[in-house]
C-alpha cells in the first residue's frame, strides 16, 4: 500500500498540489479525474519520487519514500507514464525485458524467471506478433502497449497509470484497463490510473478521486462521487448522471 499524508508540491512559489491524502490499497483500483491543470500528474511524480514534495510524506509500506534507493522503488513500484521515450535500435522482446531490470544480478543476464514474466507480458498486452520489431517503429497505439508490457514484466505490488489509453483503440481500450483491473483482483496489485474519460472511471474504479486546483473535492465510489453537482462544479459544463438498464455504474454526459 503507498500512503500520501498531507502532500504538498510547489513549482516555484506556485502550489499546484494542496494538502492532498489518501492510500493506493492492494487490491484495489483507485481513479483520478479532474480537469487540464488540476495536479493529477503532479500528485503521481510526487509518489515516483520524480518531483520533491513541498510538505507532508509518502510512504510505501509504511517506509518513507524519500529513504528508498532506486532499486527498492523499482521492486515496489512500476509505472505508465503519460509519455515515454522508448529507446531506440531495441526490439520490443528487448524493451519489455528491461521491466527486469531491478532483479538481474552482476552479470545482467535475464534468468528463466525474468523470461517468462517477459512473455507473460507480451501476452496479455496483445503484442506477441510485434515482439521481433524494432519499438520505434510502432504504431503509438502499439508503443502504449509495449510501455504497459514493461511495467507487468516488472512485477510490482504496486502499479501506477498516468493516461494510460492515450493512443489506443477502443478495443484495446477496454483489455488494458480489463487487464489492469484483473490483476488487482487476483494478485492484489494496488492500481491508481489517471483517466479523463469518466465512464472508463466510472466502470473500471473501486474508488475515484476528483481534483480541482490541486485539492480533494471528492473521493469515494463512483455512485458517491459521480454526482451532477460534483462534476458541474469541476468541469463547469451541466452535467447528466443517470443508469440504463443492464449497466451497473453510472453513465456520464453533458447537458
Amino acid at each position: 500500500m503507498i500512503s500520501l499524508s498531507d502532500v504538498s508540491v510547489h513549482y516555484g512559489d506556485q502550489p499546484v498540489v494542496q494538502n492532498i491524502s489518501f492510500d493506493i490499497r492492494q487490491g484495489k483500483v483507485m481513479v483520478l479525474i479532474g480537469p487540464n491543470g488540476s495536479g493529477k500528474t503532479t500528485i503521481i511524480r510526487g509518489i515516483t519520487g520524480s518531483v520533491k514534495l513541498s510538505g507532508g510524506q509518502i510512504k510505501y509500506d509504511g517506509k518513507n519514500s524519500a529513504d528508498l534507493s532506486e532499486t527498492e522503488r523499482a521492486k515496489y513500484l512500476s509505472v505508465v507514464p503519460q509519455n515515454s521515450l522508448l529507446p531506440d535500435g531495441f526490439s520490443v522482446y528487448e524493451t519489455v525485458a528491461m521491466g527486469r531490470t531491478p532483479y538481474l544480478g552482476l552479470l545482467g543476464k535475464l534468468s528463466e524467471e525474468d523470461r517468462r514474466r517477459v512473455d507473460e507480458a507480451i501476452r496479455e498486452t496483445a503484442i506477441f506478433d510485434l515482439r521481433k520489431k524494432d519499438v520505434r517503429s510502432l504504431s503509438g497505439g502499439e508503443q502504449q502497449r509495449v510501455i504497459l508490457a514493461r511495467a507487468l514484466a516488472q512485477d510490482t505490488p504496486v502499479m501506477i497509470l498516468d493516461e494510460p489509453t492515450t493512443h489506443l483503440d477502443l478495443n484495446h481500450t477496454i483489455g488494458i484497463l480489463s487487464l489492469v483491473r484483473n490483476l488487482s483482483r487476483e494478485k492484489g496489485t494496488a492500481v491508481l490510473i489517471v483517466l479523463h474519460d469518466l465512464n472508463l472511471a466510472a466502470r473500471f474504479a473501486d474508488e475515484i478521486i476528483i481534483l480541482k486546483q490541486g485539492n480533494i473535492l471528492a473521493m469515494g465510489t463512483p455512485e458517491e462521487v459521480l454526482t451532477e453537482n460534483n462534476l458541474t462544479a469541476v468541469y463547469h459544463v451541466p452535467m447528466i448522471v443517470f443508469r440504463h438498464d443492464g449497466i451497473s455504474t453510472p453513465i456520464v454526459l453533458p447537458k
